[in-house]
């Protein structure tokens, strides 16, 4: 019996250059298409994540890329999961990935339903991304108590995913502050469009993030091959 340990820390990497492949490439296909104003999405807030891939190509483009990387954040929580585990952390690792795996597939439902049309479907598409974006919050914040109590964390890890954690909590609170002072204006849904770009690119950073960490852990899944090279 021989094993053959297939390093992890390329599967938060693969969702993080997926995710940001995806929502610029959309963008820019549709700015050239005419269905988006070009600006600097991230500074001007002229068009939203979702409304730069709603569109032709670019929609065709996010669904091909977006879908199987919601099979890849559900993988890549339950790697989570099982790194916990073998640390010793229990109990509140089931409610991680349970929330990890509420978010995955919410994010595919987003992806499924978008540029889709009716009342129903933008009913999905609304709150995948918002369910997505809340329960990925809250596996993180999970994920950060679990390993820091476990001593897992090296200080760059423990610093950088608790900053992301802190800036999505101030975004989250810029958007209701927004929301009460200037709700139903251009300025708050220029400001809103701005703030889900700068949410992507915290989640982004989260697993960067969690590559570096599974790549100086040399997080590893070992495969065991019996007789004749069958795993």
């Amino acid at each position: 019996m021989s094993r053959s340990p297939i390093p992890l820390w390329p599967v938060p990497l693969a969702i993080a250059v997926t995710l940001v492949a995806a929502a610029h490439l959309a963008w820019w296909i549709s700015v050239r298409a005419g269905h988006v104003p070009f600006c600097v999405p991230y500074i001007e807030g002229c068009t939203s994540i979702s409304r730069a891939a709603r569109h032709g190509l670019g929609n065709q483009l996010f669904r091909l890329l977006v879908l199987p990387c919601a099979l890849l954040v559900g993988l890549h929580w339950w790697l989570s999961a099982r790194w916990l585990r073998l640390r010793g952390r229990g109990g509140a690792v089931n409610a991680m990935i349970a929330l990890a795996w509420i978010a995955a597939l919410a994010l595919g439902v987003y992806a499924t339903f978008l540029g889709t049309e009716g009342e129903a479907y933008r009913f999905l598409r609304r709150y995948g991304v918002i369910v997505f974006f809340g329960c990925s919050y809250l596996a993180q914040l999970l994920f950060l108590r679990l390993a820091g109590d476990a001593g897992a964390l090296d200080r760059v890890s423990r610093t950088g995913m608790t900053a992301v954690c802190v800036a999505m909590l101030v975004l989250g609170v810029v958007h209701v502050i927004a929301a009460a002072l200037i709700g139903g204006s251009a300025l708050q849904d220029r400001l809103e469009n701005a703030l889900e770009w700068h949410l992507g690119v915290l989640l982004v950073g989260w697993f960067v993030l969690h590559a570096r960490l599974w790549g100086l852990e040399r997080y590893r899944l070992a495969i065991e091959y019996g007789r004749g090279g069958h795993a």
